[in-house]
């Protein structure tokens, strides 16, 4: 094939069309990842993970959105006649998209609101895990047992939202019950004593402990402490057994629900009886 063949080719106004087209979408790829790797930079020192994803996917969708609308006027499509051909299908679309419309304006609103961001441990509607992504119409989440779940933006905002991790700090209140005959004091004093040699309780707040009512087998004491979110769970577990190796070095009971079985008298009265008549009977 000869230079002038080539040529001619190239020259082709669908060539043309071809070349323009691959030009404009290496140019927008271009664009798109040198603004995706200036918006890492930002995140780094002003913007939260969820507002960083939140700008990337809107600059994906326009990017995608003006992409489309060159191709269209590339090839002389106009968008109107492509709505008008659409006709009831369009309506259709329309009806169906309310949900997702809903879902990204609840979006807007869970971006506003920074009631949860990535790496959140929330619970909705049951379902408890690690916030992994916001996007316009749902957010990610992964289970203790690493099952993703998705839930949409509209049932997060419709639903009670419990966000264990957006406050730094949280409490542990340990419920323990000692005996009747127990030195109330004496307890109390070794639940703090507990807590303040405990290397992931916070010494502020100050732990607490205090007596909270009288149960059918004990005294229940209450042992309240603080911990960082992160240390939430292993504070917990070793404050539970601090409590009872402590207790039971220093011989204090943790009783546990017992029930004593009396049999009336006319049982054994009875019992006498069919003895004796066994006997009788025997003789």
């Amino acid at each position: 094939m000869d230079k002038n063949n080539i040529a001619g080719m190239l020259s082709h106004p669908a060539a043309e069309k071809i070349i323009r087209l691959i030009i404009v979408l290496i140019a927008f790829l271009i664009v798109y990842y040198a603004v995706r790797k200036l918006l890492s930079r930002v995140h780094a020192q002003r913007l939260t993970a969820q507002a960083a994803l939140a700008i990337q996917k809107i600059l994906k969708y326009v990017c995608i959105a003006a992409f489309v609308l060159y191709v269209l006027d590339l090839f002389d499509i106009h968008l109107t006649a492509v709505l008008g051909a659409a006709g009831i299908a369009g309506v259709a679309v329309g009806f169906a998209a309310q949900t997702s419309f809903s879902n990204i304006i609840s979006g807007f609103f869970l971006l506003s609101d920074k009631a949860l961001k990535i790496g959140d441990y929330i619970t909705v509607d049951g379902v408890s895990g690690t916030v992994d992504a916001i996007d316009f119409l749902s957010v990610k989440i992964h289970t203790v047992d690493n099952t993703m779940v998705r839930i949409p933006n509209e049932t997060i905002i419709k639903s009670n939202l419990c966000n264990v991790s957006y406050f730094p700090v949280r409490r542990a209140a340990i419920t323990v019950s000692v005996g009747y005959d127990t030195d109330l004091s004496q307890a109390l004093e070794l639940l703090l004593s507990i807590a303040k040699n405990t290397p992931l309780v916070l010494a502020d707040p100050e732990p607490i402990a205090y007596i909270d009512g009288m149960g059918d087998s004990g005294i229940d004491l209450v042992l309240a402490a603080w911990a960082n979110s992160a240390d939430f769970r292993s504070m917990k577990s070793a404050l539970y057994i601090a409590v009872q190796t402590s207790f039971a070095q220093a011989g204090i009971e943790i009783p546990f629900p017992k029930q004593d079985i009396n049999f009336p008298q006319q049982l054994h009265i009875v019992q006498d009886a069919q003895d004796n008549t066994t006997q009788t009977r025997t003789s």
